[in-house]
């Protein structure tokens, strides 16, 4: 999805530049919007990425057929592979990025803090060394640190996870935080000269990936925003840097800014800095592939408005603030009929939403002239978004742009966990919100019946009076019973519902049930499905694949301990014990795919 989502951004720029493309494509991915949109498509593989996006011969082949010059390699995948640039380079083709020695001097977070030491950009202070996972080192560099949190055990998981999924699986590197993220974006070219495009605030986040960003950040005052910038560009500079990349650093309480690492590439959130400078970073990208010099100078560049940028997922934003959901999307209606509102998107409706590939449906941008503005047509333009079929993270990206304390800007990269310690449990519905909601719930449910009586605006036979006027109802809202007895209501087949008010209904709960007043009293009949004892049985909370399992039928394991790791959608889950117990059966094998709510193991 996040493929198909920058190659359109790619494609788009090309066609305005009078540039010809060539869409490169899985075959889940046949059907994308991109492939539609570009000259031509080829097809690099089967679904898995390894196979397709990841393979480095079928893209060098395509190449080859089509006779392409240059490669945008988007924002994953290649993006930032040393060695698919070498080989473009040996074929005579433009990789639109920098070059091999800044991909590599960055790509290792060890040698890219040394080069920004030597840059004179202010690095964290700690360790710098390479850390071997050994329990006892990982408990002194935590209390060297600072760190109080969690216990080596944790600590140990986390760093054998990390491990796993580096390309050099003896280095790691620990990294504590809790503080204000801000990346700077810099722009350089082949002839010394590089610029920095201001910054953009990425720490609403939830397992280290972002959620909301915005531009410039409420943090940073003018003198802090110059300092970071010309930091940026002096570490741009001393790995002669060419092409869009940006510079992420820490801030403390104090404004005390720290480097922690340089993405050689475009990056998610690149639209909000496009629209506070009113740079196309991908036609600027182009051009310097091509040898040209940058267009502007630095005192050209401007911070003109405010700008927010939500990522609206396929995830369940009620279990761990969103784990992956899969389907397809049965209606989906973007936002754009609203002023100062841009998606970003790679699919359509009737798209499949699979375990493949990024959970990302599209990223969702406002701008106004204030923060206020921009804020403002974010609520509404979530309000406005509908997707259906697949289980999306909106009602927490609404949660998060009205909460006060996000308002007022005091935000960190720990504002999820603080602000809700317990998780994700929806919108809490004031007595005002509670009685509109009832309402419209009321009032749906009738239009509903009475248009359900029409048929091709002629009156079908139909058991229910025609001429009722007074319903009785029953609403079953968050384990709560409200009975709506005597409603008298003047509707018409021809009713027309407020989509807004339709969608902040969607926003604000996902537990409602109408029913008659005769369903209602039927409905207590039926028997409660008693809850499972979920202390002894571990099930998969998201559909994807198995990658290790730790244990076998009778061993012993203890509360906490990582029993199963389950990836989807690029990201890794470690699934626990609830209670120390005998292990009574497995029932996955490392490489099954399972789907949300398959039993994984059983304890006694």
């Amino acid at each position: 999805r996040c493929f198909s989502k920058i190659s359109q951004k790619v494609i788009k720029t090309c066609k305005k530049m009078g540039i010809k493309t060539v869409a490169v494509h899985s075959d889940v991915d046949s059907s994308a919007v991109h492939v539609k949109m570009a000259d031509e498509a080829f097809c690099v593989g089967p679904a898995p990425t390894s196979k397709s996006y990841l393979n480095m011969d079928t893209i060098m082949e395509a190449i080859r057929q089509t006779g392409a010059q240059a490669v945008h390699p988007g924002y994953g995948f290649l993006s930032e592979n040393k060695e698919f640039a070498r080989r473009l380079a040996a074929d005579g083709v433009s990789f639109i990025g920098p070059d091999t020695h800044a991909i590599q001097a960055m790509g290792d977070k060890i040698e890219s803090k040394l080069i920004a030491k030597a840059a004179k950009v202010n690095t964290i202070p700690g360790f710098d060394g390479v850390v071997k996972v050994r329990v006892a080192l990982l408990l002194h560099l935590s209390e060297s640190l600072g760190s109080a949190r969690g216990c080596t055990s944790d600590l140990l998981t986390v760093c054998e996870s990390c491990s796993s999924e580096a390309a050099d699986k003896s280095r790691t590197y620990i990294l504590y935080y809790n503080c204000v993220c801000v990346f700077i974006q810099v722009l350089a070219d082949k002839h010394g000269n590089a610029l920095w495009l201001n910054e953009r605030e990425c720490s609403i986040q939830r397992r280290n990936q972002k959620v909301v960003e915005e531009a410039p950040s409420t943090f940073l005052d003018p003198v802090t925003r110059r300092a970071m910038g010309e930091q940026a560009v002096s570490l741009a500079k001393a790995v002669k840097y060419s092409s869009a990349g940006t510079v992420e650093f820490l801030v403390d309480s104090k404004k005390n800014f720290y480097f922690l690492e340089m993405n050689t590439r475009l990056q998610v959130e690149h639209p909000i800095t496009e629209c506070i400078t009113g740079l196309d970073l991908v036609q600027q990208m182009i051009r310097v592939a091509k040898g040209y010099k940058l267009q502007h100078k630095q005192e050209d560049i401007p911070i003109n408005g405010w700008a927010i940028e939500s990522r609206v997922y396929a995830e369940d934003p009620y279990k761990s603030f969103g784990l992956p959901s899969i389907g397809r999307l049965s209606q989906y209606e973007e936002p754009l009929n609203l002023p100062g509102v841009r998606v970003d998107s790679g699919i359509q409706e009737g798209s499949d939403i699979s375990i493949y590939y990024d959970p990302m449906i599209s990223k969702l941008v406002t701008y106004g002239s204030t923060r206020a503005e921009a804020l403002k047509k974010m609520e509404d333009a979530l309000d406005n978004y509908v997707i259906r079929g697949v289980t999306h993270n909106i009602p927490l990206l609404r949660e998060i742009i009205v909460h006060p304390r996000f308002i007022s800007g005091d935000i960190s990269t720990n504002f999820l966990p603080e602000v809700y310690p317990e998780g994700f449990k929806g919108h809490p519905l004031a007595a005002g919100e509670q009685r509109e909601l009832l309402a419209a719930a009321a009032a749906l449910h009738v239009a509903a019946q009475l248009r359900s009586q029409r048929f091709l605006g002629q009156q079908r036979v139909s058991s229910v009076p025609q001429e009722r006027r007074n319903w009785e109802l029953c609403v079953e809202l968050d384990k709560g019973v409200h009975m709506l007895g005597g409603i008298k209501l003047n509707l018409n087949t021809g009713l027309s519902l407020c989509v807004p008010i339709l969608l902040s209904i969607q926003c604000k709960t996902q537990n409602l049930l109408l029913l008659s007043k005769l369903a209602a009293s039927l409905n207590k009949l039926m028997p409660e499905k008693i809850p499972e004892d979920t202390s002894s049985i571990l099930r998969s909370p998201m559909p994807g694949t198995v990658v290790a399992v730790s244990v076998k039928p009778g061993d012993t394991v203890a509360e906490g301990q990582e029993i199963c790791v389950i990836e989807a959608m690029k990201m890794q889950n470690s699934m626990t014990a609830a209670k120390t117990a005998k292990v009574k059966s497995v029932h996955c094998t490392a490489g099954e795919t399972v789907g949300e709510g398959d039993l994984l193991v059983e304890l006694e």
